[in-house]
């Protein structure tokens, strides 16, 4: 009995001093550039070449194929603490010059928090290539005697399909390397993502990304989404540096589009994520 309280006491003290480094880390990176999405959750967060709403948080040139104006709902629970929840919502609208979008995200609780606004505007350049770009502002908050600061943030991605079911997609967030605090020239995280997406057949889906934040090492995502049945997917993937792997399931009708996710990581535990997406009436 001793054994085992001294081990769950060292499982638990291990827990809390990487909870703390791990808040430590989102109050000092910046790190609004979160995947989004309860379908590209499931896929290890890999989203730069699936078409739907959420392309608007991942790389905005996908949007530019989407046929119906769209609305978005994701919630996480990180590690299960209220403290480092994250809410997202996106709206996309199709035209006949391209399509508009915006977003919103809100990131910690009253002590800290980071709070992201977004428009956004994809065009397409014939069947096969798009192109687009996304103006936000960033707000971070200090509770007590901090306040808050905030930055305009720029980002640019495309998409592109050079043969029939193989996609690639690249975005950049931060293209000026904005500054969001005058101490120690603090600026916000400029990040380059690569990926590839592959259809094995209508019912698989693979892709794989790269991420690389100019300061930090490269991080890798690989998912795999398979349609087990007419209405319901199957998700998996992994990262590395991070180390978690994902699963999901996503449900979907004519205009609803459902999906549950987890992350686990092999010390913090299981992350929960939640997605909805409402098609509207459109072309």
């Amino acid at each position: 009995m001793k054994n085992y309280l001294l081990t769950h006491s060292s499982s638990v003290f291990v827990r809390i001093i990487a909870l703390c480094i791990l808040l430590c880390v989102f109050a000092t990176s910046n790190a609004q550039n979160y995947p989004l999405g309860g379908r590209q959750a499931g896929m290890a967060g890999c989203g730069l070449t699936t078409v739907d709403p959420w392309a608007a948080h991942h790389n905005q040139a996908a949007l530019a194929y989407l046929d119906k104006p769209a609305i978005g709902l994701f919630a996480e629970n990180r590690f299960g603490l209220s403290e480092l929840g994250l809410q997202a919502g996106t709206f996309a609208y199709p035209t006949s010059s391209g399509v508009f979008a915006l977003t919103l995200s809100h990131f910690g609780y009253e002590l800290y928090n980071e709070s992201k606004v977004g428009v956004g505007f994809a065009k397409a350049f014939g069947k096969r290539f798009s192109l687009g770009v996304q103006l936000g502002y960033i707000n971070k908050h200090f509770g007590d005697v901090y306040g808050n600061n905030g930055a305009p943030v720029a980002e640019i991605g495309f998409f592109a399909q050079p043969y029939d079911n193989f996609f690639i997609g690249a975005h950049i967030f931060n293209l000026t390397r904005s500054k969001i605090a005058d101490y120690n020239d603090e600026r916000l995280p400029t990040i380059i993502r690569l990926g590839v997406g592959l259809k094995l057949s209508e019912r698989v889906l693979l892709t794989t990304e790269g991420e690389k934040d100019i300061q930090t090492k490269m991080t890798f995502r690989a998912g795999i989404e398979y349609l087990f049945m007419d209405q319901l997917f199957i998700r998996s993937g992994i990262t590395a540096n991070p180390n978690e792997i994902s699963f999901g399931l996503g449900y979907k009708t004519k205009r609803i589009r459902a999906d549950i996710a987890f992350t686990t990581h092999q010390i913090l535990g299981i992350s929960p994520h939640f997605g909805f997406v409402y098609l509207l009436n459109g072309k």
